[in-house]
């Protein structure tokens, strides 16, 4: 049975902008449009990330006394100008969420609408992020995950056996280091953001970080800092000195593994196709697990991965609440899923059909384990939705730089951690 959620609209905001207060949706029905209703709908560089229009499009096809029309924002400066846009009373009225972490902020502020009667499909992922005290306040439509790149040529050349589903951590160190033992190139790739070590760390530990003790990171960091010592894998200094990218160090075949979000897949295709990227044969497979309990392609790998949704403005022309409402329904759905899937993007929802129209762009793998890591898992999100994820994200992220850059060490900074955390969070 479909799953009726009350959603609303709002969008990311910075705690430097003052939310201008705002009407709620009532109690009483919407007013329905008795003719064509264009909606306004935010997003960010329009030219290459094509999800926006894509949905517009097939909404409109679908609806077509409904138009859809695109108004595009700096992607860096997303939060803060729609933010502006939002407190000046001249936002979108549908508003795509960049981030989750944000959602408490605008809810708190009032300016998100109460849609209670949005229909979601069973086995969508993300919707418990944009929920609050049990009222959601917008609707997924895309969710990424983590999963495990991986070069063909460069295991083959190593005489390592590709990844299977079965890894645990202690699998994914082993085949690093011997990968790396040859002295040509590394292991692995792991970008310098906190995510790599704390996403892992949260999901399979089925932490909260909200509580404030972080002591369950420490075996994460203490391996993370074996293979950076072993030359496994390249060093946090040196990445952040020389700026590297993780789409070149990947791309130009300089590690055999790494680990990445789903987003990555069209990105790779695409790179390979211009020559950006070295043509050489990938593939992906579930991200490492803590122990064999959630190994294998019989069980269901846990990994971490936020969504992006789609929420209303409150301000938005009571005239125009239920096509946004249906809109919002449309691009949650297995036919909106599909149109994402068919040009690279991971939906929210994901079935046998999406998968097939995911895989069939040209340039994806085809074995059976990626299909699997990209549709099979237990996504844990990485924001958990509250007013304190901010800071408290902030504070982590901070340990994440003393520790691999060797500046504090690992017990010293969790607890540097947890005591400001009590401080400054509460």
């Amino acid at each position: 049975m479909n799953r009726k959620i009350a959603a609303a609209g709002g969008l990311a905001v910075v705690a430097s902008l003052a939310l201008a207060a705002c009407s709620g949706g009532g109690t009483s029905e919407p007013a329905a449009s008795s003719g064509p209703v264009t909606l306004s709908l935010s997003g960010w560089s329009l030219s290459t990330t094509p999800e926006f229009q894509v949905l517009a499009d097939a909404f409109h096809e679908k609806n077509p006394d409904v138009t859809v029309e695109l108004k595009e924002y700096d992607a860096a400066e997303y939060n803060t100008l729609l933010t502006a846009d939002l407190a000046a009373g001249v936002g979108p009225d549908i508003i795509t969420q960049k981030e989750v972490k944000f959602v408490t902020t605008f809810q708190e502020g009032g300016q998100l609408l109460d849609v209670s009667d949005v229909t979601l499909p069973d086995g969508i992922g993300g919707a418990s992020s944009y929920e609050v005290d049990g009222t959601a306040y917008g609707v997924p439509y895309r969710q990424d995950r983590w999963v495990l790149f991986y070069n063909k040529a460069l295991f083959d050349a190593a005489g390592v056996d590709y990844p299977d589903g079965s890894w645990t951590w202690e699998d994914y160190d082993k085949a690093a280091t011997e990968i790396a033992a040859g002295g040509s190139v590394k292991g692995a790739y792991q970008h310098r953001w906190q995510s790599t070590v704390q996403g892992f760390a949260n999901a399979q530990e089925d932490a909260d970080i909200l509580e404030g003790d972080y002591g369950y990171l420490a075996d994460f960091y203490n391996r993370v800092l074996a293979l950076q010592d072993d030359g496994a894998q390249i060093d946090f200094n040196t990445s952040s000195a020389n700026q590297l990218t993780y789409q070149g160090e990947f791309g130009k075949q300089k590690a055999a593994m790494m680990p990445m979000g789903t987003w990555y897949v069209a990105t790779l295709i695409s790179q390979q196709a211009s020559g950006e990227a070295d043509d050489f044969e990938w593939g992906i497979a579930p991200i490492p697990q803590l122990d064999s309990s959630t190994t294998g392609t019989d069980n269901t790998p846990v990994t971490f991965g936020d969504p992006t949704g789609l929420s209303i403005n409150a301000n938005i022309d009571e005239a125009k609440v239920q096509a946004a409402k249906d809109f919002l329904a449309f691009a949650a759905s297995a036919e909106g899923a599909a149109a994402l899937a068919a040009i690279g993007i991971t939906p929210a929802y994901a079935d046998d059909e999406t998968t097939e129209a995911y895989f069939a762009v040209e340039g994806s793998p085809s074995d059976d384990l990626s299909k699997f890591a990209w549709s099979t898992a237990e996504v844990h999100p990485e924001n958990p939705t509250s007013n304190k994820t901010a800071t408290i994200q902030g504070i982590l992220n901070d340990l994440h730089t003393a520790v691999l850059s060797g500046s504090t060490p690992v017990d010293k900074a969790i607890s540097d951690a947890e005591a400001r955390v009590a401080s400054e969070v509460g």
